[in-house]
């Protein structure tokens, strides 16, 4: 073979690797947040969607959450965190630390999401929560006493300043290593979301 057939062929073989290589870009299909933040995973790398419960989107996403949940990379590890950008979604961010503070979160998440979405009920104030919890095992009693507890006031202020400190405008957004912003609206699908994360996870898993 000679040398200028090698050339041509070395040539077609960089620019294929390149283009894989760049296959997403910064600032196209993720952005770099001007500010990292600290992460919570100890050396893997934290994968955070922050969602609110009344939020459509984030109701549709869900399924591909669960199905990337059930392949997302060894290194990886998944993080939720409800948003709070306007003060109608507090009740639902309380619920969801009551959920996990009493350890009732794989019987309420989904159910609560299926209420709102598709059976179009309104669990929105405190007293509609609490019957909603009763209905799934949680006293309510328990519930309303954890509600509004130091431990749920603590995640609700780190969840609203975490928010702002993502620069978070709307829901579902993910946060990849507490540095990429993700979301379907930078990357044109929930699909296509997930190919991101993953292509970030392998990024950071690099460094």
């Amino acid at each position: 073979m000679s040398r200028r057939i090698m050339l041509f062929f070395s040539l077609i073989v960089f620019s294929l690797s390149t283009a894989i290589a760049e296959e997403y870009m910064e600032g196209v299909q993720y952005k770099l947040l001007s500010s990292p933040q600290p992460t919570e995973t100890g050396e893997k790398v934290e994968v955070r969607e922050i969602f609110w419960y009344g939020c459509p989107h984030c109701f549709r996403f869900e399924d591909y959450v669960e199905r990337w949940l059930r392949r997302k990379p060894a290194n990886a590890e998944f993080v939720r965190m409800p948003g709070i950008l306007r003060p109608s979604w507090e009740n639902h961010a309380r619920a969801y630390y009551v959920a996990e503070l009493l350890n009732v979160f794989d019987k309420v998440h989904r159910p609560l999401f299926n209420a709102l979405h598709l059976e179009k009920r309104q669990i929105n104030s405190e007293d509609a929560l609490a019957e909603f919890f009763a209905k799934h095992g949680v006293d309510e009693d328990k519930f309303k006493k954890t509600f509004r507890s130091f431990a749920v006031e603590t995640r609700i202020r780190r969840s609203k300043d975490l928010g702002a400190r993502f620069q978070i405008s709307g829901v579902p957004a993910v946060i990849v290593n507490g540095k990429y912003f993700v979301s379907n609206q930078t990357t044109g699908s929930s699909a296509e979301t997930l190919k991101v994360i993953n292509y970030l996870v392998n990024l950071e898993s690099k460094k």
